[in-house]
């Protein structure tokens, strides 16, 4: 399995683009929004995807690592192939279909070209247990709440607080993706600068509303 391409952008396509390594040219297929960043004769490097099928091989590429877990993560969606999987991903950075899902947002989802109504929600609703991450506030914070490691003695202060307030929202209860959306609306407004505490409480005033 090809796992990373690192070379030149020989070629762009209207799905696909072709990466000349060593003088041997893959053809792997991107999002629009991939595409649009390239032009021919840059230097790339794009994390792989490979489909092995009887009739052919097929490669997807995508700028992180977290962006081909939510690849991944989509397609376990009934109704959701390759296809439609890089169509959502052309259309929202995964920070943003994170944030989506949190806020069960499905109308955002629903511009991806091929993504009606009724498939918007469906990929909402199931991602909220099956997300690789939700991403609020600019923090990063394992899907599942209760489950989530602890964190590390590196991890900045805001981010700390933020995870406290959110693994203490959880254990009271709440919903992972409510108490997820509550704790980014009180970071929002407090700031950087406001600790565990003070966190908690702002986030028990928005869930009671």
């Amino acid at each position: 399995m090809i796992g990373k391409l690192k070379g030149k952008v020989d070629a762009i396509g209207e799905s696909h683009l072709v990466i000349d390594v060593n003088g041997v040219g893959y053809e792997v297929q991107a999002s629009t929004k991939t595409l649009r960043n390239l032009k021919v004769g840059d230097d790339v490097a794009l994390t792989i995807d490979t489909h092995v099928r009887e009739d052919a091989i097929r490669l997807f590429g995508f700028q992180s690592e977290f962006e081909r877990s939510w690849f991944r993560t989509l397609q376990t969606i009934q109704g959701v192939g390759a296809k439609v999987a890089l169509s959502v991903l052309g259309v929202m950075a995964p920070q943003d279909l994170a944030n989506a899902v949190a806020f069960g947002n499905w109308a955002a989802v629903e511009e991806a070209p091929g993504v009606g109504k009724k498939l918007a929600q469906r990929i909402v609703l199931e991602l909220k247990d099956k997300a690789p991450a939700l991403s609020l506030g600019g923090h990063n914070i394992p899907a599942g709440g209760a489950g989530m490691a602890a964190p590390g003695p590196s991890m900045p202060p805001s981010s700390l607080a933020f995870a406290e307030a959110l693994s203490a929202l959880t254990n009271l209860g709440y919903n992972p993706a409510q108490a997820n959306a509550a704790v980014a609306v009180a970071s929002q407004e407090l700031g950087d600068a406001a600790d565990t505490a003070a966190l908690i409480k702002r986030s028990l005033k928005e869930l009671a509303r």
